[in-house]
């Protein structure tokens, strides 16, 4: 449970990070925002609300890396960019952590608000476009789904009916090298910084050579 803050202190509506940094919820600031910080809550936040099997949690960073990982079979030969967007894709789950889809219904609208202003603010600090083009968002989805559909079936106990049923079937993508073993926290924040730093170098690259042509 987490503790509420001393009847009689201030509004608060930030949240410390282990870097120093204070990010408000409702006016984040992309100066706010470390990737330090978002691979150290991503690799410690629990994909379906950690009912998976293994004897860790299947973390949001897992998946992360998961989905980018899709997407490159997708597209191949895909811009730096979008694998940057996909990497980063739940990133807001950093703060807000990972609300199953029948809980982020109940929730409805604000929900979404605090969500899209967290990302915007991530894809900011990364020099990406705050909102995503309609085609970089659907390849993304697309990923999404299909590693939603193996991590339900491998890992979480939907059978292969509900899983398509939710999520959609993977229409012919085989897992042939996916590995959706549970990994400890560490090792997937460290897994995770290290994708970034080779998908973001390629990025600014890419970013360079358009800004010469």
């Amino acid at each position: 449970m987490s503790m509420p803050d001393r009847e009689g202190a201030p509004p608060r509506a930030w949240q410390r990070m282990l870097s120093g940094r204070r990010l408000d919820l409702l006016d984040p600031s992309p100066l706010d925002i470390e990737i330090s910080d978002i691979a150290h809550g991503l690799a410690r936040v629990a994909r379906w609300n950690g009912q998976t099997h293994g004897d860790h949690a299947y973390s949001v960073a897992q998946h992360s890396l998961l989905v980018e990982e899709i997407v490159g079979h997708l597209s191949p030969g895909c811009s730096a960019g979008l694998r940057l967007a996909a990497l980063l894709h739940d990133a807001p789950e950093y703060v807000i952590g990972d609300m199953i889809s029948p809980f982020k219904k109940v929730l409805g609208g604000n929900y979404k608000a605090v969500e899209a202003r967290l990302e915007a603010a991530v894809h900011i600090r990364f020099g990406l476009p705050p909102n995503p083009a309609k085609s970089i968002k659907t390849k993304i989805k697309r990923a999404d789904q299909v590693s939603a559909y193996f991590e339900a079936t491998i890992l979480a106990g939907f059978s292969d009916k509900e899983a398509v049923t939710y999520f959609g079937g993977p229409r012919g993508f085989a897992p042939d090298g996916l590995d959706l073993t549970p990994l400890p926290a560490a090792d997937v924040q460290a897994a995770y910084l290290e994708r970034f730093a080779a998908v973001e170098a390629d990025f600014q690259a890419e970013e360079a050579n358009r800004k010469r042509a």
